[in-house]
Parts: structure tokens; C-alpha cells; sequence
């Protein structure tokens, strides 16, 4: 109680009214000076700023053609094979000579022009009738571009536009080395597409298993950008992008940047 009564009675002091009343030191002002700009700057880049959105999908560069599946026509033994991976054959060549049990001999033909990406045979196999011999991807020339086709989840599809930016990290040319290679979104697919018939399109089914293992996706062509100042001929995120050329059925994983859009949507009355 004696403590409350000297407040109470200094509070009481005529000597206090001359007194000047101190509103707020410089300090104060400054931070309040801080915080309102701070405030103007963040509403107008609600209203008027855009936030980035982007989705990451794994994919492949080929030559956008498709590839098929050469199987054998007949049971027998493999006696010579007479094209090597990498190479291109022409419609209708021959690719495997197959000696069947009643001692004949049987050629497996190339069905379509096209680079042999794999051959999965070799001298002395035993083939069914029906098993994979080779693997061909279609091309119509050897300066055929390459593309990248990415296999996007199919309820993120919508949202991908045609033209939107893509950045690929390619497998056999690590960006933490050589950047990212540029391209755009071509064409999205209309429908989702089953693991058979990825496998169908790539000429793997192993391939087909992978880009499916989350549920059937839609593939999204994307066009890559071209440079006449890189050894690739493509465009990097780096001045000169890898020292070598790009191979087809190389894997890669892609981010594709979508529409920029608003930070804060506003409900209007």
C-alpha cells in the first residue's frame, strides 16, 4: 500500500504538467517507416506478382517415330547375325539367319526402315516361334532430329500447355556438368496410354514397365530447342552443353514449367 500511495501521489504532482510529452523516439519511426513499406510492397505483388509452378516427369529422347519389335517367324537356332546395334537397315533386310529343325534356313527381315537399337540374339540361340530378335526404331534419315517424349501422371495433364518451357537432365550428360538442355511442349496426348503400348511405341518392355509403375500416363511430346554453337546442335542452360552428339533411347527427366499464376486469388463481391 505505501508504494500505491507514492505513485498515486507523484502521478498527482503539480510539477509534472510542464513536463513534454515524448510521442515516440526516432528508432520507433524508422521501424514503423520499415514495416508500411514493407506492407505496400507485399500487397501490390499479391495483385500484381506471379508464382511459378512446375511438374517433374521421367521420359526419353528418340526420334519421335516409334520403334517396333522384330520377333521370329519359325523355332530354330540362331547360325549368323548379320547387322550390328547402331546401325541402320533398310525395309526388308536381313538381320538374322535362323536354321529351323528340319534343317531349312530362315532369315528374319527388318519389317520398316529404321536404326537397330537392340538385338537381342546371338550366335548358337534357340528361338521359339514368336520371340523378340530385335528391336528397330523408326527414322527416316540420319539427320533426323531427336525429341524427348515425357511420361506425365495423367491427372497433372490438363494443366501442361502446348509451348510451355522444358528443362531435360539428360542420364548420359549430368547437368551438375553440362546444364540442362532446353525444348518446349509440341503436343500433349489426349488419352492415358498402358503399359503395353508405351513398350509397343519404344520397343521395350521393360521401358513400358517404368514409365508406368505409377498408374498409365500421358506422354508429352516436347521439341528440342536447336544450336548451331553446341556440339550436339542443341540448345543448353551451359554456353556449349556436352563435348559429344546425343544418342537416341537416352533417358531423361524433364521439368516442365506451366503458367505462371497469382500468389493470392481474389474473391470479388
Amino acid at each position: 500500500m505505501q508504494f500505491r500511495q507514492q505513485a498515486l501521489s507523484k502521478l498527482q504532482s503539480a510539477d509534472d504538467i510542464d513536463l513534454p510529452v515524448r510521442y515516440a523516439r526516432p528508432q520507433g519511426w524508422l521501424a514503423l517507416a520499415v514495416t508500411l513499406v514493407a506492407m505496400a510492397a507485399a500487397a501490390v505483388w499479391a495483385v500484381t506478382g506471379t508464382v511459378g509452378d512446375t511438374l517433374g516427369a521421367s521420359g526419353i529422347l528418340t526420334h519421335g517415330q516409334g520403334s517396333y519389335v522384330l520377333q521370329s517367324p519359325v523355332r530354330g537356332q540362331v547360325t549368323a547375325v548379320l547387322a550390328k546395334e547402331g546401325s541402320t537397315v533398310r525395309a526388308g533386310a536381313p538381320l538374322v539367319k535362323v536354321r529351323n529343325p528340319g534343317g531349312g534356313a530362315t532369315f528374319v527381315r527388318a519389317l520398316a526402315a529404321g536404326r537397330l537399337t537392340t538385338m537381342s540374339v546371338s550366335i548358337g540361340s534357340v528361338l521359339n516361334t514368336g520371340a523378340d530378335v530385335a528391336s528397330v526404331e523408326r527414322v527416316r534419315g540420319s539427320r533426323d532430329p531427336l525429341t524427348a517424349t515425357l511420361y506425365v501422371p495423367a491427372d497433372r495433364a490438363a494443366s501442361v500447355p502446348a509451348g510451355a518451357t522444358v528443362d531435360l537432365d539428360v542420364q548420359s550428360a549430368p547437368s551438375g556438368t553440362y546444364g540442362v538442355l532446353r525444348g518446349h511442349v509440341q503436343a500433349v496426348g489426349r488419352t492415358a496410354q498402358s503399359r503395353k503400348q508405351i513398350g509397343s511405341f519404344l520397343g521395350s518392355a521393360q521401358l513400358g514397365e517404368e514409365f508406368s509403375k505409377q498408374g498409365p500416363p500421358v506422354a508429352v511430346a516436347v521439341r528440342l530447342d536447336r544450336s548451331s554453337a553446341t556440339r550436339s546442335g542443341y540448345r543448353w542452360s551451359s554456353p556449349k552443353g556436352p563435348p559429344f552428339a546425343l544418342g537416341s533411347m537416352t533417358l531423361a527427366s524433364g521439368t516442365i514449367h506451366l503458367a505462371d499464376r497469382h500468389p493470392v486469388d481474389w474473391l470479388l463481391p
